[in-house]
């Protein structure tokens, strides 16, 4: 990872509107390597390489920074943690140190009040002009007293930032839903973003997961970087381009599943082999992503090709259904068409 840009430097370049490229030479990232990472990103987008990589690399080199506030609300912080651990030239990178990274609990030296005076030097300074990165749940129970941060509550932090962001964008199945605090049992009354801001108006684009692919929100604010319009989403806010397909449709087991090679029991020897997860809890077929053919950690994996079934992560409220996740499902009688 490069070094991060010192404070001042961060600052100069917010000041004199300095394009991301400019950033990421100095980061030692040059075209080549620009050109190979933009073309993955239309790939990522379901785009065309050809003139969409051109196009991305374009953009990099001309755009001003884009303003973000990370928040960080009720949850664990694997979110962001999935950004730092994202390959080169890194996700955390373009975020951190490319964009204007103004304001990330987990993440920023500054702490009281100079931290909170950031959140408001953006909102006030780049009024329209910012995007709000949500990661956690939203609790409001005890009206929202279960989360505070500098004397606020976080529903009335979030609100007072989304209201003059271009975007909203949740991360994390914490934020897209309500994740692991709305499950049963929960006693914060726990929400997503898009019940927090509900009648709000205000553009939700929700990437669950736990944690999420960093390449599909960085994907995302390309795409507004470079087209000027978010990626199409569904009426829920899920991005068509992460979201439209089945895990399960591109899955590398898949093959197998259609050969009738199934794994009866962890560790037998189809499981050793590499066949297919369906018959032992994996939630593959029902769930929609692109993990199958994204992956994690530098796109060399993900659960199902290191030998574990999908969780379903994706989908909203799946913590309430892990109950299914490793259970032994009767094979169907017939397998037509591979399904």
């Amino acid at each position: 990872m490069s070094r991060a840009p010192h404070p001042v430097d961060r600052a100069a370049a917010k000041q004199s509107g300095e394009p991301v490229g400019a950033g990421m030479r100095r980061s030692g990232i040059n075209r080549r390597t620009l050109l190979r990472w933009s073309t993955y990103m239309a790939g990522v987008l379901a785009l065309p390489a050809m003139p969409y990589g051109i196009r991305i690399a374009a953009a990099m080199e001309t755009q001003p920074r884009l303003p973000v506030l990370w928040l960080s609300g009720q949850g664990c912080t694997g979110d962001v943690e999935s950004f730092l651990r994202a390959s080169d030239p890194t996700p955390s990178q373009l975020v951190m140190d490319k964009l204007s990274l103004d304001y990330a609990e987990t993440l920023m030296a500054a702490a009281g009040e100079a931290a909170e005076a950031r959140i408001a030097d953006t909102i006030t300074r780049y009024a329209g002009q910012y995007v709000v990165v949500v990661e956690g749940s939203i609790p409001t129970a005890e009206n929202g007293m279960c989360c505070c941060i500098g004397g606020r509550s976080f529903t009335q932090i979030l609100s007072d930032a989304a209201a003059g962001a271009l975007a909203v964008i949740a991360v994390g199945s914490c934020a897209a839903d309500g994740g692991l605090a709305k499950a049963a049992g929960g006693v914060t009354a726990a929400v997503g973003v898009s019940a927090a801001l509900d009648g709000t108006g205000k553009k939700i684009i929700r990437f669950p997961g736990c944690p999420i692919n960093p390449d599909n929100v960085v994907a995302a604010l390309v795409q507004y970087m470079t087209l000027g319009a978010w990626p199409e989403t569904d009426p829920t806010g899920l991005p068509l381009f992460a979201y439209g397909a089945r895990i399960h449709a591109n899955c590398e087991r898949l093959p197998f599943l259609r050969a009738g090679q199934v794994v009866r029991e962890w560790g037998d020897a189809g499981h050793q082999a590499g066949w297919c997860l369906r018959y032992v809890g994996c939630q593959g077929p029902r769930t929609n992503g692109n993990c199958s053919t994204v992956k994690f950690n530098s796109a060399t994996s993900w659960d199902v090709g290191s030998g574990s079934p999908c969780f379903s992560c994706t989908s909203d409220g799946f913590w309430d259904q892990l109950d299914t996740a490793f259970a032994w499902t009767p094979p169907v009688p017939a397998m037509a068409g591979g399904q």
